[in-house]
C-alpha cells in the first residue's frame, strides 16, 4: 500500500493532470507501474495485490483524470492480461504501453457467423509457412475493429483433433494486407461493431501467444476478463446508469408510488452489484478472474437493461424522440451520455448487453457447472475431430 501511495504522489507531481496532456500522463501512469499494479514490474506493474488498483482509480478518478478504458476496453480490459499471462516479455513490452496510452487501440476477433456462444466451433484457419502463419477466414461482430491497430485472434491449426484442442492464438496487425473490415450498423444508427475478412493474412510466429493447439486455455483468459470488463468494474455508489435514473426521476412529471418503489429496487440492486464486485476484486489474488466475471456479467447485463428501461417508462412520450439515426462509425464503444435527449439511444444500445461478452444462456450455464457443480449440458461433438463435426 505504502508503495502504491508513494508512487501516486509521485505521478501527481511531476505530472500535474491540468497541466499534462491525457497521453502524457497515462504514459507516466504506465512506467511508474501504476496502469495495472499486479502485472510483473517493467509491463505497467509494480508486482502488488490486484486489490490495490482501486487505490489508483479512485485517487485519479477525484482528480478528474480521463478514462483510458473507455478509450480502449478490449485492450486494456482483456488484451492487457492476455499479454501479461502468455506472451512474451519481448512482445508484452513492445505492445503494453501504446494500449494503455490508447496510442493503439485493441479489437477481439473470436465470434464468427457460425461460432458465436460456441467460439471453439470457429473455422477461420492458420495454416503454417516457416516463420509465419497464413489466416484466412471470417470475424464478426467485432467492436471498434475500424479504428483498431491490434486484434487478439483465434484460429483453427488442427481440424484432425476435437475443437477445444486444434486452436491457436494469435495478435494481429489490423494493418497487414489481407484485412478488410466492414461496418455492421446496429438499431442505433451507429455501427461500432464490424465484420472482418482474411484473405491470406500473415502473421510472424513471434506474434503466438501460448502453444500451437491450446490457443482455448489462452482464449479462456481473454473471456474471463472480458466478462469482468463488462461488467465487473468498482464505480462509485450511485454512479452509472442508476444515477442517470436519478436525474430522470428528480426532473419528472410523470412519477407515481409505484416508479418510486421500483427505483428504490433498482438503486438496492445497484448497490448489490456493486458491493459483489468489490467483494471479487477484494479476492482476486492471481489477477484472473474465475466464475465471478459471469457474475457481475449476467448481473450487469439484465440490470442495466432493466434501469434503462424504467427511464424510459418516466420519459413518457419523451422517450419516442431520437436524435438522429444517420449511420456513423464512432471511435468508443458504447454511447456518451451528453444529456436527457441520448437516453433513448443508451436504452436502445442496452439491449445488446445481454448478448456481447457472452450471452447471459451462457453465463448461466457457467455459473451451473462451474459454480454449482451441475451436470453440464449434453456436447455430442466434444471428443470427435473438428473436421468430422456436421456444420451448417
Amino acid at each position: 500500500m505504502n508503495l502504491v501511495k508513494e508512487k501516486l504522489d509521485l505521478l501527481l507531481t511531476e505530472f500535474p493532470p491540468e497541466k499534462t496532456s491525457a497521453r502524457d500522463f497515462w504514459g507516466a501512469q504506465y512506467d511508474l507501474g501504476l496502469a495495472w499494479v499486479h502485472f510483473p514490474i517493467g509491463l505497467g506493474g509494480l508486482g502488488v495485490s490486484p486489490a490495490l488498483g482501486e487505490v489508483v482509480a479512485s485517487t485519479l478518478r477525484a482528480r478528474g483524470i480521463p478514462n483510458n478504458f473507455a478509450r480502449n476496453p478490449i485492450g486494456i480490459g482483456m488484451g492487457a492480461p492476455t499479454l501479461a499471462t502468455h506472451a512474451s516479455v519481448e512482445l508484452a513490452s513492445k505492445l503494453l504501453r501504446p494500449m494503455f496510452t490508447c496510442e493503439h487501440i485493441w479489437c477481439q476477433l473470436f465470434s464468427e457467423p457460425n461460432a458465436g456462444s460456441d467460439v471453439a466451433s470457429l473455422s477461420t484457419k492458420a495454416e503454417r509457412d516457416g516463420d509465419e502463419w497464413i489466416i484466412s477466414g471470417q470475424k464478426v461482430w467485432t467492436t471498434l475493429a475500424h479504428v483498431a491497430r491490434w486484434g487478439m485472434i483465434v484460429a483453427r491449426t488442427d481440424p484432425s483433433v476435437p475443437k477445444h484442442a486444434g486452436m491457436t492464438y494469435f495478435v494481429v496487425d489490423m494493418e497487414s494486407d489481407g484485412v478488410e473490415v466492414r461496418p455492421l450498423r446496429q438499431m442505433t444508427g451507429e455501427a461500432e461493431f464490424n465484420e472482418v475478412y482474411f484473405n491470406n493474412v500473415r502473421i510472424p510466429d513471434s506474434q503466438r501467444l501460448g502453444d500451437v493447439g491450446r490457443g482455448w486455455n489462452v482464449a479462456i483468459t481473454t473471456l474471463m476478463n472480458e466478462r469482468v470488463s463488462i461488467g465487473g468494474n468498482v464505480m462509485p455508489r450511485g454512479s452509472g446508469a442508476i444515477s442517470e435514473a436519478l436525474k430522470v426521476w428528480g426532473d419528472s412529471s410523470n412519477k407515481t408510488s409505484g416508479h418510486r418503489d421500483e427505483l428504490i429496487r433498482l438503486w438496492v440492486e445497484a448497490e448489490v452489484n456493486r458491493l459483489t464486485n468489490i467483494r471479487a476484486a477484494q479476492l482476486r489474488r492471481a489477477g484472473n478472474p474465475g466464475p465471478e466475471g459471469s457474475v457481475a456479467k449476467l448481473a450487469y447485463a439484465e440490470l442495466n437493461q432493466r434501469i434503462y428501461s424504467f427511464t424510459m417508462n418516466l420519459l413518457g412520450a419523451g422517450g419516442l424522440e431520437y436524435s438522429s439515426y444517420e449511420m456513423i462509425r464512432p471511435d468508443f464503444s458504447g454511447v456518451n451520455m451528453r444529456s436527457e435527449r441520448d437516453l433513448p439511444k443508451i436504452f436502445l444500445r442496452s439491449r445488446a448487453n445481454s448478448i456481447e461478452g457472452g450471452t447471459s444462456e451462457i453465463m448461466r450455464n457457467i455459473l451451473a457447472e462451474r459454480v454449482l457443480g451441475l451436470p453440464g449440458d449434453p456436447r455430442v461433438d466434444k471428443d470427435i475431430p473438428w473436421s468430422e463435426v456436421p456444420k451448417n
